[in-house]
């Protein structure tokens, strides 16, 4: 006999007041892995939401800022557009960082959509 017992979904809170990028971001990609659970598996994305709330109150450094450099390629010649974190927090906000940054954490499978979708940042 097998039980086919789903989990619950839940939900994790974080607190980012004061705490600096690395440290929130990874603390949110093991519990969007699945770590902190009982019921993980490799395999699966569970259903657990994790909400990073206080983002604007991060600890980033101003060298942090000025010297991280995210970059992307569009796809035609000459196309590597490359942006600081200081510019992507003024245009696209905190958020977009924090996101970025977690997304880089999640291993690069095809589970890696689902789980960055259980993912909110409130600022």
């Amino acid at each position: 006999m097998t039980l086919n017992t789903k989990p619950a979904p839940t939900t994790y809170d974080i607190d980012a007041t004061g705490r600096t990028l690395g440290r929130v971001c990874s603390e949110a990609a093991s519990v969007l892995l699945g770590k902190k659970s009982v019921h993980f598996s490799k395999n699966q994305a569970l259903p657990i939401t994790v909400t990073i709330n206080n983002a604007s109150k991060m600890h980033i450094t101003t060298k942090r800022a000025q010297g991280k450099i995210y970059t992307h390629y569009t796809g035609y010649p000459g196309g590597l557009r490359e942006m600081s974190m200081e510019v992507m927090i003024d245009k696209k906000g905190i958020a977009e960082v924090v996101v970025k940054t977690v997304d880089g954490m999640i291993p690069r499978n095809k589970l890696r959509k689902p789980r960055m979708k259980n993912l909110k940042v409130n600022a």
